[in-house]
């Protein structure tokens, strides 16, 4: 039996503990929100330089929202430095009790939209808002009307018991560039950011597709929706047009220590093209990172395809490519290589793409259908 003594010690000792751990909470949140504001008026504008996006590969870039370092521009081709300069796939993540969150950010170009692809998805700003079941769910969309936007992302956003904070998740533009971003709330709530997460980062390389074409809006992207369900960092690499297998990205995908690579590159290859190169980028991530999986994805089926024989035997033929150097891979022992079909990746109704080759939103939600037990199998 314990004495009276020990009884209050314990006490003693679960009262200290509970209250260390309620400052060091307190402190904890208080660091964690050491950014300081720019205030205008009632809104405290806070740059995410100062915290960090997440889904940049790279630190030692020319400008803060360039998905590939400042090196790669004497080493890549021109069009896919250029397209390097998009911010696909980066978010920024934070916490806030605000009802009303606004958003002030200038775009590199002055192209909002593409004909085949909307502003919001091109040039837009896209929020999520974490609920009360642990799910990230898509709140509101930034509609840009020009090159600077200052902007109210959304307001009359329902308060948490307790005035607790809420966790929200902003997507940035896929196929703009972004020079700055601050999201600003009222000065009298509460705002925490959260810090780009540290584990390793699933790393896509891929075309236009991977890219975000035709995404309507940054979160319903693959890669965004990949991120939110197997929630984990993404690196989005697509580059439209230019995901050709290339050794000098190769030799960047390998500086990034990845938890699976994904070489998604058919759509821009013909079989020749597949035939000389998916094997020497294979090894040469492989010499890199011994123990990295690593999926080869075949192109998807384009929806035009029953139609058109030539679409058909495109496909036949890189396809067969590609398998071929999977097989020779395999064959030569190289471990952690794993293989998706493209004829699952936008189903078989014909209605996932926007011109035949370049998912709508429908498709984006059947690419990551498609990918995502296969990433999940490579993951476990």
């Amino acid at each position: 039996m314990p004495t009276p003594l020990s009884t209050n010690r314990k006490r003693f000792v679960v009262i200290l503990v509970v209250v260390l751990a309620s400052t060091l909470g307190k402190a904890s949140f208080a660091a964690d929100s050491n950014v300081t504001p720019k205030v205008e008026g009632d809104i405290a504008w806070r740059d995410v330089c100062d915290w960090g996006v997440e889904g940049k590969g790279f630190s030692d870039t020319a400008r803060y929202f360039d998905r590939l370092p400042a090196k790669a521009e004497k080493t890549v081709r021109s069009a896919v430095w250029s397209l390097s300069r998009h911010s696909a796939g980066m978010l920024v993540r934070f916490e806030t009790n605000a009802t009303s969150i606004h958003a002030r950010y200038s775009l590199l170009s002055g192209g909002l939209a593409m004909p085949h692809m909307p502003a919001t998805g091109v040039s837009g700003l896209d929020l999520y808002a974490r609920d009360d079941q642990g799910r990230d769910r898509w709140l509101a969309v930034a509609r840009p009307s020009a090159q600077q936007m200052k902007l109210q992302l959304v307001s009359g956003v329902d308060p948490l018991p307790d005035a607790k904070p809420r966790l929200y998740t902003l997507y940035l533009p896929l196929y703009n560039g972004v020079e700055s971003l601050e999201i600003g709330v009222d000065t009298k709530v509460e705002f925490r950011p959260i810090p780009p997460r540290t584990d390793k980062p699933i790393v896509f390389y891929g075309t236009s597709i991977m890219h975000g074409a035709c995404a309507s809006r940054p979160g319903i992207s693959m890669t965004g929706i990949l991120g939110r369900r197997l929630d984990r960092p993404v690196i989005n690499l697509g580059f439209s047009g230019n995901g050709r297998m290339e050794a000098e990205v190769g030799e960047l995908l390998a500086e990034l220590d990845a938890s699976v690579y994904v070489i998604d590159c058919l759509p821009n290859m013909a079989a020749d093209a597949v035939a000389e190169r998916a094997e020497p980028l294979v090894r040469q991530l492989r010499k890199a990172r011994p123990d990295t999986p690593i999926l080869l994805v075949e192109d998807r089926t384009y929806t035009y395809a029953p139609f058109r024989k030539s679409a058909r035997d495109r496909h036949a033929t890189s396809r067969a490519a590609l398998r071929k150097a999977y097989d020779n891979l395999i064959a030569a022992d190289v471990q952690h290589l794993y293989y998706l079909e493209g004829d699952v990746l936008l189903g078989d109704d014909g209605e996932a793409a926007t011109d035949g080759s370049h998912p709508n939103d429908l498709g984006m939600v059947r690419y990551a259908d498609a990918y995502e037990p296969v990433l999940r199998k490579i993951l476990d």
